[in-house]
């Protein structure tokens, strides 16, 4: 099969995100990175560009060069990766599914719930994928948890615990840090810094793995450091939309912890506990027996879990390889769409941009119920209402 063609928009030298972005896109050989503006010196983005092997003419200054320099091309790019500030998502994602180019956005997807709507609606009018990076749900185990609770596993779920805690934002001296503190600019962040950076991972992980939406919230924001616009800490209590009760912490001053991603699930019949600093085991708990620990890459496990484990047993298993399963799901979708055939249901588990919405929307939902002292909200699009 021909490898897609694959370019990246932001993720420059010095990026957090970029290198996890190249190394999950490369990891298959589905995408060959032909195409890139990866700096908002452009300059510099064309001189990155060209020092990770793309063509001279296909470095670009910014993502307006690019969609122009692309969208005519005969050989022009399946999939385009907005890996840039929060608030410039909507309009470089929006106007490159308009091209009909498919897109693999960072989160928040948007802004704000109408711009989050719009890009929803955008891509279906234009029959290309607009995919979320909620890129730990590429974990081969989150996938086996998601598996066991769809085959009934732990009987009806009863509790959702998710956290996100980490401490690197917790030192007074960085308030003035530039990549510390446009995370809690309204003007750069949108209406919230760590819910809707951290947490909605979480959120997203609970919906992902129940198979449920949430529907309603309350949640209590608190800036720790009180020079920050922007909420450092968030508690958040949710209902989903089959009754199960949800718990959501996520802190940015949480000195001691370092990633802190967790998700624990608990049914009638049993409990599953998972956590992303210790990814190759997940704790399986049945009711009335005795603790289970189920190892990545072990047999038996679901084809979800099977098709996601990269490496043999007992080896260690990061974040680039499940932000690689990401990528790949969207090759397996766009392969497929190419071919005329329906995707395989194992590999096709990306977020997608109606998760971003429900996202977005939980969001504005945390913010308005932490102004009303924890009133609780509708956390549901009104698309989906």
């Amino acid at each position: 099969m021909k490898r897609l063609n694959w370019g990246m928009i932001g993720g420059g030298q010095g990026s957090q995100i970029g290198p996890a972005h190249r190394l999950a896109a490369g990891l298959d050989g589905h995408f060959n990175f032909v195409a890139g503006a990866l700096d908002h010196d452009p300059e510099a983005g064309r001189e990155f560009a060209r020092s990770l092997g793309i063509a001279p003419d296909r470095t670009y200054g910014d993502w307006r060069e690019m969609l122009a320099g692309e969208r005519d091309r005969p050989d022009r790019v399946d999939l385009v990766t907005v890996a840039t500030p929060n608030s410039t998502h909507y309009e470089i994602s929006k106007a490159f599914l308009q091209a009909g180019i498919n897109v693999l956005c960072e989160k928040p997807m948007t802004l704000t719930e109408p711009e989050a709507e719009d890009l929803v609606l955008a891509a279906r009018a234009a029959g290309r994928i607009c995919a979320v990076n909620y890129g730990y749900t590429g974990y081969a185990l989150v996938r086996h948890m998601r598996a066991m609770v769809a085959r009934g596993d732990l009987g009806r779920i009863r509790l959702v615990v998710a956290e996100f805690a980490h401490g690197h934002h917790a030192n007074a001296a960085d308030v003035n840090n530039p990549r510390v503190r446009w995370r809690y600019d309204p003007a750069q962040a949108g209406v919230s810094a760590q819910f809707a950076d951290c947490g909605i991972h979480a959120l997203h992980m609970a919906s992902f793995v129940t198979g449920q939406e949430v529907a309603k919230l309350s949640s209590d924001f608190a800036s720790c450091l009180p020079e920050r616009l922007l909420e450092d800490d968030a508690m958040v209590n949710f209902r989903m939309d089959a009754g199960t009760v949800g718990r959501l912490w996520t802190s940015s001053v949480a000195i001691g912890r370092q990633h802190g991603l967790s998700l624990q699930v608990f049914g009638e019949t049993g409990g599953l506990r998972w956590s992303q600093e210790q990814p190759n085991q997940l704790y399986y708990m049945p009711l009335g027996q005795r603790l289970q620990v189920i190892e990545r890459g072990e047999g038996s496990l679901s084809p979800e879990a099977d098709r996601a484990s990269r490496v043999a047993v007992g080896h260690a298993e990061g974040m680039p390889l499940a932000f690689g399963n990401i990528y790949r799901d969207l090759a397996e979708s766009l392969f497929a769409a190419k071919q005329n055939r329906t995707p395989e249901p194992a590999i096709s588990l990306f977020p997608t941009a109606e998760d971003g919405l429900r996202s977005i929307a939980a969001i504005h939902a945390a913010v308005a119920s932490a102004k009303r002292d924890g009133a609780w909200v509708d956390a549901r699009p009104s698309l989906f209402r």
